[in-house]
């Protein structure tokens, strides 16, 4: 597999995504998550205007929203990362997203998506990426695994979703950057 080559599907290129191109699938994507599966904590779907505006965002931080597209140029998936805590002195660390197709899954794009964004934490100089899969996720927490993440954590009974609690495990990679961090 290469990243901008095929997988078992076909070939797949990375884009940078925006709303006006990616907008409907990054919110049928993440709503198809919300409302069928833990990999997000939430009851409610997102709205097209919620989409837009966290896309902006993202791009007004300059933090990475980074997809894969078909063949024919529809998006197969996305991942992102944002601050993990709003302190000053977390500013190396980053918490990260993945999200693909529910009909693309196992197709090695979540590999093709996460091994993109570890190359932007790296090029944005931060140290510490950290991923929360819901414990019963087995194919994030084996994802992750295999590019190196190691589990920080569980915190049990996080949440609540589907009549039942859910326990939230925390991944982490240790990145070799920044080469000069500074405090401040």
């Amino acid at each position: 597999m290469d990243l901008d080559g095929s997988v078992e599907e076909g070939p797949v290129r990375h884009v940078s995504c925006f709303y006006e191109r990616h907008g409907a699938a990054i919110l049928q994507i993440f709503n198809e998550a919300i409302l069928h599966s833990t990999a997000v904590y939430d009851y409610r779907p997102r709205s097209a205007e919620t989409i837009r505006s966290w896309l902006e965002s993202k791009g007004r931080a300059g933090l990475p929203v980074i997809g894969i597209e078909g063949a024919g140029g529809e998006l197969l998936g996305f991942a992102t990362y944002g601050s993990f805590r709003d302190r000053p002195a977390y500013k190396y660390s980053v918490e990260h997203s993945v999200y693909v197709r529910s009909d693309r899954r196992r197709k090695g794009l979540g590999v093709m998506l996460l091994t993109a964004l570890i190359d932007a934490a790296r090029g944005q100089e931060r140290h510490v990426m950290v991923g929360g899969i819901d414990v019963e996720n087995a194919a994030s927490i084996a994802l992750h695994r295999k590019l190196g993440f190691s589990c920080a954590g569980t915190i049990r009974h996080a949440g609540y979703k589907f009549g039942r609690w859910l326990d939230l495990a925390f991944y982490q990679l240790i990145l070799d950057t920044p080469a000069r961090p500074v405090d401040g």
